[in-house]
């Protein structure tokens, strides 16, 4: 079979992640030890005992997610070694493409980590500047929700962020925006879901992050990922390290076309997905995407 890892991103941290990895695998906790030092704080106490809050901030959420991901692949090695064997892609949604990144030796765990924390950091204080959310719209097509923007937007930022599967669109925008799309997507025959983030990920109210993040990524030694990964950006898997560092920034303020490039896996050859990471989000979208590929979960 041919193989493809998929990384969570944002919103999928809870509060216990890690710990069962931690215990189980030696290779997990020094992963652990590593990012504090790295940080400047506890990680894996923070992701053990929260509090939700602090857990669920931006700034520390991506790190964490990171990490767990990173540390997931231990669990990978020892339940599935043949998986690795068959690797032909990796990707990750939003902050998973980091991970993705990582895995793939594309640069160390250590740099990511720096860089992560960097771009959690932009992320929130872009957030902070200016109030503003993200609102998933179920149930309806893609045409469907540009018509929600279009009614909704008004005079403020209304965007689509997030191409996620079949009836899963994600509006991101200025908050008054955010709220009468809420309104037109029920209007529409759509089922309207918050997403509990900090503001307008994958949307122009993330400048200057992507400046921020450019910075960051300048002073990292990126290789040839032993893998390609597929850009959220453009749905298409690169190698080229400058194409990958310029798709990292651009990928702060574009849409992330998830369904897109879970289906250029699908035609390269991919048969069989494991989510490497926190939750089981991944695994849900890929079964509205091709209900008969097979997605396991490697979790915490």
């Amino acid at each position: 079979m041919t193989t493809a890892l998929l990384f969570p991103g944002q919103g999928a941290q809870t509060v216990g992640m890690g710990v069962a990895l931690r215990e189980a695998y030696p290779a997990a906790q020094e992963l652990y030890d590593r990012a504090a030092e790295v940080l400047g704080y506890d990680l894996a106490a923070l992701c053990e005992n929260g509090p939700a809050e602090k857990l669920n901030a931006t700034d520390v959420s991506q790190p964490a997610l990171y990490v767990s991901g990173y540390a997931a692949l231990e669990k990978l090695k020892a339940e599935h070694p043949e998986a690795l064997g068959d690797v032909a892609f990796a990707a990750g949604l939003s902050l998973g493409e980091y991970t993705a990144l990582a895995f793939a030796e594309a640069f160390s765990f250590e740099d990511g980590l720096r860089v992560v924390q960097a771009r959690g950091r932009a992320m929130q204080a872009a957030a902070e500047a200016t109030p503003s959310g993200m609102v998933s719209a179920l149930l309806l097509g893609r045409d469907a929700v540009q018509g929600v923007r279009d009614e909704a937007a008004g005079d403020d930022v209304l965007e689509l962020a997030n191409f996620l599967c079949p009836g899963n669109t994600v509006l991101s925008g200025e908050t008054a925006a955010v709220e009468r799309a809420t309104a037109a997507i029920e209007a529409a025959g759509g089922r309207p879901i918050p997403l509990a983030v900090a503001g307008a990920f994958h949307t122009s109210l993330m400048k200057p992050a992507d400046e921020q993040l450019a910075a960051a990524l300048e002073g990292v030694e990126m290789s040839s990922p032993k893998v390609p990964v597929v850009s959220n950006v453009d749905a298409a898997p690169h190698t080229d390290p400058a194409e990958i560092r310029a798709l990292l920034v651009r990928q702060v303020l574009s849409p992330v076309r998830w369904e897109d490039s879970i289906r250029t896996m699908m035609a390269a050859g991919v048969d069989r997905f494991y989510e490497v990471g926190t939750g089981r989000v991944l695994t849900g979208l890929l079964k509205r995407i091709d209900r008969k590929t097979p997605c396991t979960a490697i979790g915490d």
